[in-house]
């Protein structure tokens, strides 16, 4: 007979045996919180010149959208070698929605997946920084003005920014349009990276088209409001309130390989042929990594 062999219940004598780390109780959860009530209150927490508060980042905003991130839109975030671990990086990605819910759910992938937690410093247009309280709170979360100079400032600095280059005309397309991109705008983004000689990210997001199906656009109450658009979805206005929950899309978010800029020099940037090019290389790939994210995802909520 085969000699029985002998499976060890413990581990070697000469290898110490350390015991699991319990997750935190609610005591640590209490305690955790009280201190940063007392920060907020003796003000012990700094923010940039930016207006970005990573104290209020890390301790509020990140937890409110970590449950759409995990529960409700199930993301799965491919890709995330491509982005660097240090050092500055552009993010550029597609846009769609209605709401720019797409550009928190990527901020929240880069900061929770990421083995670096990178954080991403988002370009938002004026209309964001016009709206009372969520102006506030997307400087806090680090968004700042979709101008170069500050894209170019922030990228020197070593941060990872993030840009959606189709703006309005991509969260605001109708339903008939989706995953299809919009025009990238005259390539003000690639100037950034070239300048600073930084890579650039492509960026595919799949699931957000179907959060809020635009059917139509009622421009009247646009012009009247001073808002791009006015959606009609097929829970709002009808539904009032409810009709801003967003329906629970299977989302997928994939970082293509990085472009490189820094070859090229600083002087390339006013060289309006290949900003040209480069801006529609970069169109190009994530266009063709939506299609293959469509194809990838087995249905639209699984």
């Amino acid at each position: 007979m085969p000699e029985a062999r002998v499976i060890p219940l413990r581990p070697d004598d000469d290898e110490p045996f350390v015991p699991p780390t319990p997750p935190p109780g609610w005591e640590d959860h209490l305690a955790d919180a009280v201190e940063f009530l007392r920060r907020r209150v003796t003000g012990e927490y700094e923010t940039d010149e930016f207006g970005f508060d990573p104290d209020l980042t890390d301790h509020v905003l990140l937890p409110v959208l970590r449950p759409f991130y995990e529960k409700w839109f199930r993301v799965d975030a491919l890709g995330l070698e491509n982005v660097p671990a240090t050092g500055g990086g552009l993010v550029v990605a597609n846009h769609s929605g209605t709401l720019p819910v797409d550009a928190l759910m990527t901020t929240v992938a880069l900061h929770d997946e990421h083995p670096a937690q990178r954080r991403l410093r988002l370009l938002g247009a004026d209309l964001v920084f016009d709206v009372p309280f969520i102006g506030s709170l997307s400087r806090k979360l680090g968004t700042t003005l979709a101008c170069n100079e500050d894209a170019e400032r922030l990228l020197t600095e070593g941060e990872l920014v993030g840009v959606f280059p189709e703006g309005f005309k991509g969260v605001g397309k109708p339903f008939s349009e989706r995953y299809t991109l919009q025009r990238f705008g005259r390539g003000g983004f690639v100037s950034a990276a070239l300048r600073t000689g930084v890579p650039i990210i492509p960026c595919a997001i799949v699931g957000a088209e179907e959060i809020y199906p635009m059917l139509g656009n009622a421009k009247t109450a646009a012009r009247l409001l001073g808002l791009p658009y006015f959606p009609i979805t097929p829970t709002f206005p009808l539904l009032g309130p409810l009709g801003l929950v967003p329906l629970p899309s299977k989302w997928l978010i994939a970082f293509g390989e990085p472009i490189e800029t820094a070859s090229y020099g600083p002087a390339a940037a006013e060289d309006p042929m290949l900003v040209f090019n480069l801006t529609d290389q970069v169109r190009e790939n994530i266009q063709q990594s939506l299609y293959r994210l469509l194809m990838q995802r087995k249905g639209v909520f699984s």
